[in-house]
């Protein structure tokens, strides 16, 4: 049954020719109010389509937001709670990215999506957990500057012989980094017939003891396609609450209750709707800095065609 507060997002949505957006690691109530529901690399293309709405109203976090701004300068791009920061975001300024390229002129740099508007700005390329590995084989040069994640970094490096050195070098997901092999180990004995998926943001002993390594939209598909129906996801737990609606006759048990990412949750329903009706928080990029971070944007939009 739909809500009067849902009613009221739904009016104003309309009346505001807006389009909501959110990460699959929203929690239940603003997953139902999306209009699209994806990973990043997902919610940057739907980002680029969005042509007939005058508002994005992005819930997720403030490089996901930004990112959709640098795409559609030309519209009101909202956020319900301007303190859904990315703490890995944070972790890679402008300035050491610079100070990288400086020490290592010769090389290419790819960034991960999430990664701050200045950060962006000083690279040839982006990449999301969901194409990295493609991303870093379409660089000609073989010296690659790798930020913020170290784990994806890490990742990527067995499946390309060209070098990755990591920016800052100690860039991670807290959420991610809170799995480790002893969760694996006692999973695999709980659930000896479900398949174990984690997120390449997690530690590399974590990763290699899953059965699979793959992005939040990588372990839709997988599961939409796969005879299994058991399975312990290692992501943040959100992602459940999306595969128990979609895929609803299959099992999925949590690698760890505790994954939670807090600045995801700070979204409600509440906050969406205030931010429809009074048309902010808004989320800005200075001029020079999108004009910088577009074409790394529009080249991993165009690699991942």
């Amino acid at each position: 049954m739909t809500s009067e507060l849902q009613k009221e997002i739904i009016q104003l949505k309309e009346e505001k020719n807006a389009i909501i957006l959110a990460h699959n690691y929203q929690p239940k109530e603003i997953q139902e109010m999306a209009d699209f529901l994806g990973d990043s690399l997902e919610l940057c293309i739907k980002a680029k389509e969005v042509d007939d709405k005058e508002i994005i109203v992005f819930c997720g976090v403030d490089f996901m937001a930004e990112t959709a701004y640098i795409l559609n300068p030309d519209k009101k791009v909202l956020i319900p709670d301007l303190e859904a920061e990315c703490p890995m975001a944070h972790m890679l300024t402008g300035k050491q990215v610079k100070e990288a390229k400086e020490k290592y002129p010769d090389a290419a740099v790819c960034l991960y999506v999430n990664s701050l508007g200045e950060a962006k700005a000083e690279a040839d390329i982006l990449c999301t957990s969901g194409n990295a590995k493609k991303v870093v084989e379409s660089i000609e040069e073989d010296t690659i500057l790798f930020g913020p994640d170290n784990n994806l970094g890490e990742f990527v490096q067995p499946f390309t012989n060209k070098k990755i050195i990591p920016i800052p070098g100690d860039g991670h997901c807290y959420v991610h980094k809170l799995f480790h092999k002893e969760d694996i180990e006692d999973a695999r004995k709980k659930y000896p017939n479900a398949d174990i998926i984690i997120h390449p943001e997690s530690n590399k002993d974590v990763q290699e003891l899953a059965d699979y390594v793959l992005s939040t939209g990588g372990m839709l598909s997988h599961i939409k396609d796969s005879p299994n129906d058991e399975f312990v996801i290692g992501t943040e737990v959100d992602l459940i609450t999306r595969l128990k609606s979609e895929f609803p006759d299959k099992t999925y048990y949590p690698l760890l209750e505790g994954a939670i990412c807090k600045t995801m949750k700070l979204h409600t329903l509440e906050k969406l709707r205030d931010c429809l009706k009074n048309e902010k928080p808004a989320i800005t990029v200075p001029e020079e800095i999108a004009e910088k971070s577009i074409n790394a944007v529009e080249r991993m939009l165009e690699v991942s065609k």
